[in-house]
């Protein structure tokens, strides 16, 4: 009995070895799965070289081309104005911007003015008897003399000894302390040097004002400047005078300035140059932030593309026969989005737009629909 089953079991075991054989033969037999190869589709554009103009972009703020900040050289109290002492105040040319209380100082002047009035009047005596050919002038200099006007100049003196009788006496000193005091009153009233506006009020009418204060800042709303830095290799190409185009961020507003001065100094650090636009606009304010676009030259025999199709800023694909290949080119300028090259012939085939993956000897088909 033992040994039928031991036959049976046998029989089973190569019967199921039989089907599994066939089973794998079978499988190995059936064809592989084919692959339609994917080509894929590329934009491109013919090359036509050019005189392509570099153009400099590049960008800084406004400042007013006439601004002062005003301080104040006196001491005492802010009087009030017929116009408030505030930012956005606008005054006329001549026009009182601040007045400072003098009347300590103006009492001050008037008694200097007296005592050097005093001291001439003291020495007329000496002058008809030591001087009677003198005495004439000095008697209409007092004459004229006005203690609430401006001090007039003192008389030509025409010989030495009349010099030095007249500066024995103290004379030219009491006359220059006069004249000194009355510069110094000027100073407690300040006039718009130029039409304009105020920007910065830091003092208010009443409040005590001691000298070395600043006390706002005054602009010319008319003309303004633009400082912007320049790579140092187009230093010779910038010109004094040159037309300037300028932008806002958003490109919605253009302006026309020109190079009024170029700094001759290089920064060190950045290898780059000052240069100053000047520009005028009534829609412009101080601290606008602008775009400037300055044409510097212009490179022949050259086309203007993304710097997203450059390869390590070097190399560009061309289509030759439907496969791609990588070209050597020479890179000249290059901006914030795009490159200017040269080293391509006319009638050459360029990517125009990047393709993901791609490899040199990769196989693609021109897009029909080139837009």
């Amino acid at each position: 009995m033992r040994k039928i089953l031991s036959i049976a079991l046998g029989v089973v075991l190569l019967i199921i070895t039989i089907f599994v054989a066939k089973y794998l033969i079978d499988n190995k037999k059936q064809p592989k799965p084919k692959f339609d190869k994917i080509v894929k589709k590329v934009f491109v554009e013919e090359v036509e070289n050019k005189d392509i103009p570099i153009v400099i972009v590049t960008s800084g703020n406004l400042t007013a081309k006439n601004k002062i900040d005003l301080y104040a050289e006196v001491q005492g109290v802010l009087k009030p104005s017929t116009k408030d002492f505030k930012a956005g105040t606008s005054y006329s040319k001549g026009e009182y911007i601040i007045r400072i209380n003098s009347d300590e100082f103006y009492a001050n002047l008037l008694s200097q003015k007296s005592n050097f009035y005093n001291s001439i009047t003291a020495i007329m005596p000496d002058i008809r008897l030591d001087y009677p050919n003198e005495f004439e002038k000095w008697q209409a200099y007092l004459s004229n003399f006005d203690i609430n006007k401006t001090t007039p100049e003192l008389p030509l003196m025409n010989s030495d000894k009349e010099k030095y009788f007249i500066s024995g006496r103290g004379i030219n000193t009491a006359y220059y302390n006069v004249k000194n005091l009355e510069v110094k009153l000027g100073k407690y009233n300040l006039k718009a040097p130029f039409n304009g506006v105020l920007t910065e009020a830091l003092v208010t009418p009443g409040s005590l004002v001691r000298a070395g204060q600043k006390l706002g800042e005054f602009i010319d709303p008319s003309v303004y400047e633009m400082e912007v830095s320049v790579n140092a290799e187009f230093a010779d190409l910038l010109k004094k005078g040159n037309t300037v185009t300028l932008h806002n961020l958003e490109k919605t507003k253009e302006y026309t300035g020109k190079i009024i001065r170029i700094n001759a100094k290089v920064d060190a650090t950045s290898q780059t140059i000052k240069a100053y636009i000047e520009l005028a606009n009534t829609d412009l304010r101080e601290g606008v932030y602008l775009e400037a676009y300055l044409t510097a030259r212009s490179e022949s025999d050259a086309i203007e593309v993304s710097r997203k199709l450059l390869v390590d800023n070097k190399q560009m694909y061309v289509v030759r026969d439907s496969v791609l290949h990588l070209k050597d080119v020479n890179p000249v300028y290059f901006s914030a989005e795009n490159a200017v090259v040269k080293g391509l012939e006319n009638g050459t085939l360029i990517v125009a737009k990047p393709i993901p993956g791609a490899y040199d000897g990769m196989q693609v088909k021109i897009s029909k629909d080139q837009q």
